[in-house]
C-alpha cells in the first residue's frame, strides 16, 4: 500500500462572494458568508483521499471550534488524520472574496500553521517508507517545508511540491524534489521573469526546463483551462485541458496536486497522471468552495470518459 503524505496547512475558509474587490478605504457589499474547510495542505489531502488515495495529514490546527471542524472533515472524506497536532490559540483562516468570474483574492492568516516546525513534522513522517509519496505546498514554515523534503529525499520517498503562495526558493529545496508543479505565475516568480511572460505552451516548456536546471526531477507548469506542460525525462509534451464554465477556482490547483500524487502513487504514467490530474481540477473550478468543490473518482472518471468520446469539448 503506497501512502501519501501531505504536510501542510488546514485553514478555515470565510467565503463572501463580491462584484469586484474593494478599493483602499472602500466598503463594499458582498453576498452571504460561507465557512468552508480550506487551507492548501488540507485541500491536496482532502482530494487524495477523495480520489482514492491512501492519503494522511500532517499539519496544525488551534484549540477552537474552526480546528476541530477541519480535523472532522477531513477524517470524513478518508484521510487519516492522526498527524494532526493542536496548538492552543487560533487556527489558520483565510479571508476569500470571489468575483463574478470565479478568480478569487485571498488573504491568510497563518494560526497554528506557523507552529509546524521541523521537529514536528520529522516525527510524524517516522512511519513513512521507501516509494510513498510527500506533498508539500508554502502555507507552513519554509524551514519545515525543506527539511521534509530532505528527509524524504533521503529515505526513498517522491516529492511533489506545489510552490505555493509564489515565493523565491533556494536551489538546494528544489534539489529535493522530484516534482515541481508550479502555475504561470509561480513559474515567472521562481524565475524572475516578467508578468505574464508563461501563458502558452511554448512559453511553459522553456520555463519547466529552466526550472529543471534547478534541480527538480520533473516539473508540471499548470496552465489553467489550457491544460498543462510536462517536461521530465519520461515526457515532454503539452497536456490539453478541459473547457468548463468557472465558478470560483479556489483550490483547483490542490486539487490538481491530490489527483497527481493519487496518480503517480498507482503507477500511471506521467502524461496519464497529468490528463487525471487535469480534469479533477477542471471539475473544481464548477463549483464553489475548497474542499466542497473536490470531486470523487467516480466523477473524475465519467468526466475524462465524456471528454473522450467528445474530443471537441469537456463539460463537468
Amino acid at each position: 500500500m503506497t501512502h501519501i503524505l501531505v504536510v501542510g496547512s488546514l485553514n478555515m475558509d470565510l467565503v463572501v462572494p463580491v462584484p469586484r474587490l474593494a478599493r483602499e478605504g472602500e466598503t463594499l457589499a458582498g453576498g452571504d458568508l460561507a465557512l468552508i474547510p480550506g487551507g492548501k495542505g488540507a485541500n491536496q489531502a482532502c482530494a487524495a483521499a477523495k480520489l482514492g488515495g491512501h492519503a494522511a495529514m500532517i499539519g496544525q490546527v488551534g484549540s477552537d471550534v474552526f480546528g476541530t471542524k477541519l480535523i472532522e472533515g477531513l477524517r470524513a472524506a478518508g484521510a487519516d488524520t492522526s498527524g494532526i497536532g493542536i496548538s492552543e490559540g487560533a487556527t489558520g483562516t483565510a479571508f476569500i472574496a470571489v468575483l463574478p468570474s470565479g478568480e478569487n483574492s485571498i488573504l491568510i492568516s497563518p494560526g497554528a500553521n506557523g507552529k509546524l516546525m521541523p521537529e514536528l513534522a520529522l516525527d510524524r513522517m517516522a512511519n513513512a517508507e521507501s516509494g510513498d509519496f510527500l506533498l508539500c505546498q508554502l502555507e507552513v514554515p519554509l524551514v519545515t517545508v525543506e527539511a521534509v523534503l530532505v528527509y524524504a529525499r533521503r529515505n526513498g520517498i517522491v516529492t511533489i511540491l506545489d510552490p505555493a503562495p509564489a515565493q523565491p526558493l533556494t536551489r538546494e529545496l528544489l534539489s529535493s524534489v522530484d516534482w515541481l508543479t508550479p502555475n504561470q505565475t509561480e513559474a515567472e516568480l521562481l524565475l524572475s521573469a516578467p508578468d505574464g511572460s508563461v501563458r502558452t505552451f511554448a512559453e511553459a516548456r522553456d520555463a519547466a526546463l529552466r526550472l529543471r536546471e534547478w534541480g527538480p526531477r520533473g516539473v508540471i507548469v499548470k496552465l489553467g483551462e489550457l491544460g498543462c506542460y510536462v517536461s521530465s525525462p519520461e515526457a515532454d509534451q503539452a497536456v490539453e485541458g478541459f473547457s468548463v464554465t468557472a465558478v470560483d477556482t479556489t483550490a483547483a490547483g490542490d486539487t490538481f496536486n491530490g489527483a497527481l500524487a493519487v496518480a503517480l502513487a498507482e503507477g500511471k504514467p506521467i502524461l496519464e497522471a497529468a490528463k487525471f490530474a487535469d480534469a479533477a481540477g477542471a471539475i473544481s473550478v464548477t463549483r464553489a468552495g475548497a474542499q466542497s468543490s473536490i470531486p470523487s473518482r467516480d466523477e473524475v472518471e465519467e468526466f475524462l470518459r465524456r471528454s473522450t468520446a467528445r474530443p471537441d469539448r469537456a463539460r463537468a
